[in-house]
């Protein structure tokens, strides 16, 4: 039977609960364990697609197609698993299904509550979860903190869980700060008193406690929460700030986490081999090149905006032992993104949506393509390059994308076919993995060595079909195709030290032990130009 750990806060939110629990999913699988991973988010809408970056961070692609919270990245890049849209479930799916069910007459006439249909609703998702991955242990982190009002239908959920499955198939592992005074010199923890007590209000005993602090911990903090919380020390373990975030896998595997869960479930506890990670942690620490990478976007305020961008490069960087600095450029400000660009190694447009900031970032790409500045455009910025080399190039004055300018008199980017310029914004753009063909002799099949790739989507407009001739004799070429071989997946320019586009979000798939091939070219053309 699949068994369940549970993740949840204590005392503030945003300290790490997700990382946590992908460091905990990545020691269980290097056990041979196979590990799936949830996150149950309390906020009522249906996903996070249609929601401002400033507020969310960046939205996350499943490989089936699922938009989905920041944490997900973060646990395929531990766990190096492809998640599903059963990993990520938000209040808003729970209710939508629940009302749906109740208009169809499903509850046959009954009063619909929060007890027991929203919560049998929950308690489903659990289930589904364990169905579809076929893994041994279920790692599911509840969003929020213990006392939100929008979490308690989840964590009412989970206790009935174990009431339904047993004890020994849940783990409850509470995450919480201990904070630090500074007047005082000291370590407090009657904040993760009261949080421990107040999960022992909603009915959960914490089977293991995770303190989270800016240094490390004494023993004496440790026996305390114990003994106030009720528990064994032994079931009591910290998490401090580290230097390298990977730190926190061997920090846990030295304390034995993985250990005391498998004890808990009865499980084997067999070798468990982190040198890959210990190797990895090395590079980075012995990093001795630098590399300035100029990110030209909209939410240059908001790094979490971009962070499974960052962390591609970051992978591929030290890979070859060099660290990659993030030279943040604000494409709003018009007047000094030439001047900013001539410091950096290459630059990256990123993804992004609607019309502001775009004339800063056609800017920032027509400074690479004219300085011979190795550059890497990622969906939109991909797609803005096909505009700026029309406008530029090839002379289409007032090429751009009927996104920004339905009136354009060259509309090189349009809405895919067979899509509606009406439809809803959530949910209906082209999603998740697809194929993609590679023509053989270009810069795109040097880099990848393959003819057909799987590489994850999120976007609603595409390269023009009707201009692709206009491109054919230029110094720039659509490299790859979907399957139908009208979607140009990729654009590069064939005089240049290193200048590509392509429509698809290549760092969803790029994981620490194993950087993503374009990220990695990348960095290399960026090293040769130096």
């Amino acid at each position: 039977m699949t068994k369940y750990i549970f993740v949840t806060g204590g005392v503030v939110s945003g300290i790490g609960k997700g990382i946590s629990a992908a460091a905990i999913g990545q020691l269980l699988k290097r056990h041979g364990y196979k590990v799936s991973m949830q996150k149950l988010d309390p906020y009522l809408n249906v996903d996070p697609g249609t929601m401002s970056p400033f507020q969310h961070g960046e939205v996350f692609v499943t490989q089936d197609g699922k938009e989905t919270d920041l944490d997900l990245g973060h646990y395929e890049r531990f766990i190096d698993e492809h998640l599903t849209k059963y990993s990520s479930v938000t209040s808003g799916q729970i209710y939508e299904e629940v009302i749906h069910k109740e208009r169809r007459g499903d509850y046959l006439g009954h009063t619909v509550q929060v007890i027991p249909h929203v919560t049998d609703m929950i308690k489903e998702k659990l289930h589904r979860m364990a169905e579809s991955s076929h893994a041994d242990i279920v790692i599911t982190e509840i969003g929020g903190t213990v006392g939100d009002i929008e979490s308690l239908p989840f964590i009412e959920a989970i206790r009935q869980f174990r009431r339904d499955i047993g004890y020994k198939n849940t783990y409850y592992l509470h995450t919480t700060l201990i904070p630090y005074i500074q007047a005082t010199n000291e370590y407090k923890t009657k904040p993760t008193q009261h949080s421990l007590k107040e999960l022992r209000s909603l009915g959960i005993h914490a089977d293991g406690v995770l303190l989270r602090s800016d240094a490390p911990l004494d023993q004496g903090i440790i026996d305390k929460v114990a003994l106030l919380g009720d528990m064994d020390t032994s079931s009591v373990f910290t998490s401090h700030d580290v230097d390298v975030l990977y730190e926190v896998i061997l920090s846990y595997h030295k304390q034995q986490l993985t250990s005391h869960i498998l004890n808990h479930f009865g499980l084997t506890i067999t070798a468990c081999d982190i040198s890959p990670w210990q190797t990895l942690i090395q590079k980075m620490n012995h990093a001795n090149k630098t590399l300035n990478v100029g990110m030209v976007g909209k939410y240059v305020g908001l790094h979490d905006a971009y962070f499974s961008l960052i962390e591609a490069l970051e992978h591929a960087g030290y890979d070859v032992e060099t660290r990659i600095h993030i030279v943040w450029i604000d494409a709003e400000a018009l007047d000094t993104v030439e001047d900013k660009l001539a410091s950096v190694d290459g630059i990256v447009v990123p993804g992004g949506f609607g019309v502001r900031a775009t004339e800063g970032k056609i800017r920032a790409i027509k400074y690479a393509r004219e300085h011979n500045v190795p550059f890497l455009g990622i969906c939109f910025g991909m797609q803005l390059a096909v505009v700026e080399f029309a406008r530029n190039v090839l002379g289409l004055e007032g090429a751009h994308s009927t996104e920004l300018d339905p009136k354009t008199p060259h509309p090189v980017i349009d809405i895919q076919r067979g899509r509606l310029e009406d439809e809803d914004l959530g949910g209906t753009l082209r999603l998740g993995a697809s194929e993609t063909h590679i023509i053989k002799d270009t810069l795109m099949h040097d880099i990848y060595q393959q003819d057909v790739i799987l590489e994850r989507h999120r976007h609603r407009y595409e390269v023009n079909p009707k201009y692709h001739d206009a491109f054919k004799q230029s110094d720039m070429s659509f490299s790859s195709f979907d399957e139908s071989g009208t979607l140009a997946e990729s654009a590069e320019m064939k005089h240049h030290p290193f200048f590509i586009g392509v429509q698809f979000h290549p760092e969803f798939l790029s994981r620490p032990l194993k950087p993503h091939p374009l990220f990695k070219a990348f960095i290399q053309a960026m090293e040769k130009s130096k």
